[in-house]
């Protein structure tokens, strides 16, 4: 009993030298990964002068790899920064994509922040669910997404025209200026039926500029409830898929 104040006492030293030595650890580590992090940062600076500015740098937990973000792109380079890496990383025995799970959780938005009252909405079903899109009349893809839309059901669409391709101005206010945009729409993209001439304001410019802010490069644009962007179509089951795992979420 009388030994007890003492071994009271070694355990806390020994305590504090342990939570020193973490700290110093940690400290240590720390600075090892900045060291990392700038050394690759000026590598690539060096040997692309425009590539702007890398504020985004990440070790992974694969294969030695670091991930970096250039003009929007995810991307992954070595721990010398010697050399760029453009593709997908995908685990073996799970047949996960590493790479379109990262890019969602970096690129992700704020779905409710967006301005949703320059949208063309459409509710189908319950709408419980929410998907916001930029398309363009005159675009292919987005034509064959909005069949695909066609299968789905239970869900809140918020339609951003976007007309980036030639002699699309004048259609979106067509159906923007239309009693009822949404069949004029659907009209448009399922039967090619074309929308009679109108005139009134439409927020086209606010949605440019808001194309622009999100990096909005081409169409179709998706953003799923939980601020996933994916660029491009998708066909109805992924789309099912998707909007399942952000309603979750």
């Amino acid at each position: 009993m009388k030994n007890f104040p003492a071994l009271t006492l070694l355990l806390r030293s020994g305590l504090k030298a342990l939570r020193r030595w973490l700290a110093l650890f940690l400290f240590a580590f720390l600075a090892s990964a900045q060291a990392g992090e700038n050394e690759i940062r000026q590598s690539l600076q060096s040997r692309f002068p425009n590539i702007g500015k890398l504020e985004h740098i990440v070790k992974t937990p694969y294969a030695g790899l670091y991930e970096v973000i250039v003009n929007d792109q995810l991307l992954y380079t070595d721990a010398q920064g010697q050399y760029l890496f453009d593709g997908s990383v995908i685990e073996v025995k799970s047949r996960r994509d590493m790479t379109e799970e990262r890019r969602r959780q970096l690129f992700a938005l704020e779905f409710d922040k967006l301005p949703l009252d320059l949208a063309v909405k459409k509710v189908k079903g319950s709408g419980k669910r929410k998907m916001a899109y930029f398309s363009d009349p005159n675009c292919g893809f987005c034509k064959r997404l909005e069949k695909e839309l066609s299968k789905v059901d239970d869900v809140t669409l918020y339609l951003f025209l976007y007309p980036i391709f030639q002699g699309s101005d004048e259609i979106v206010r067509n159906v923007y200026c239309a009693k009822d945009p949404v069949k004029v729409w659907d009209d448009l993209m399922l039967s090619g039926i074309k929308p009679a001439g109108a005139s009134c304001n439409t927020p086209t410019d606010k949605v440019l500029a808001l194309g622009k802010k999100l990096r909005v490069n081409g169409t179709p644009n998706l953003i799923f409830g939980d601020g996933t962007q994916v660029p491009g179509y998708l066909p109805a089951e992924e789309l099912e898929k998707r909007l399942g795992e952000a309603g979750k979420k």
